[in-house]
């Protein structure tokens, strides 16, 4: 089975955890990102899968986020990196991770939000700026 938006079915793959809190997503013209949430065991988890869209295949990210988080905001700068932005550990934090997309390599900006925040939005003028708003402090 395949995600598709007119069929509305769902992959075979899954996420890699059942993620029963909020997840954050980006997507490239290749591939969709999901980043952070908490699995059935009520644990935060650091977890970004990568699904690819001509093959409908997920695969796990050995590098996943800087730490375990949920509520996250995510943009992408379309072909070069997706970043995922603030979020919850317990406690919220301004945490910056953004993920080169030609290795799937992690690195943690040190600028990070203005303030720590979580369930906030992500949004992008793709090559020009992204943009965190809202969400909890």
């Amino acid at each position: 089975m395949s995600l598709r938006y007119a069929a509305r079915t769902r992959p075979g793959t899954m996420v890699s955890t059942w993620l029963n809190s909020l997840v954050s997503g980006t997507v490239v013209s290749n591939a969709g990102y999901f980043a952070g949430g908490k699995n059935a065991a009520g644990a935060v988890v650091a977890t970004v899968d990568r699904f690819a869209f001509p093959a409908d295949s997920r695969t796990t990210l050995g590098t996943g986020l800087s730490s375990a988080r949920r509520g996250v905001a995510a943009m992408a700068n379309s072909g070069t990196a997706g970043y995922v932005c603030g979020g919850s550990t317990g406690s919220y934090v301004a945490t910056v991770d953004k993920f080169a997309f030609s290795d799937d390599g992690r690195t943690t900006l040190g600028t990070g939000l203005s303030a720590a925040r979580a369930y906030a939005a992500g949004m992008a003028n793709s090559g020009t700026a992204g943009y965190v708003g809202g969400g909890f402090e």
